[in-house]
């Protein structure tokens, strides 16, 4: 199953963000994972907002799912807009 998470921004717009690769199963989305890794360690993100404006890349922790809080997530796209 590939993780996701929401997020809402101030303007309401809603984005689901998807780290890039992270579609596949077991041992090749491991490697995957691994081979999209940058070299100081961040991930590749690809956020997608409701509405249909643009979609959006970008590159955070590896725990970002986990460890990242809304706030610092819509502050980063927010920032890459």
């Amino acid at each position: 199953m590939m993780k996701q998470r929401e997020v809402t921004t101030p303007d309401n717009t809603q984005w689901t963000c998807v780290q890039a690769y992270s579609a596949q199963d077991g041992d090749a989305a491991d490697k995957a994972a691994t081979l999209s890794q940058t070299e100081d360690g961040g991930v590749p993100v690809v956020c997608t907002p409701s509405g249909g404006a643009q979609t959006i890349r970008l590159e955070l922790e590896l725990d970002w799912l986990e460890n990242l809080s809304d706030e610092e997530l819509t502050q980063a796209i927010q920032a890459a807009q």
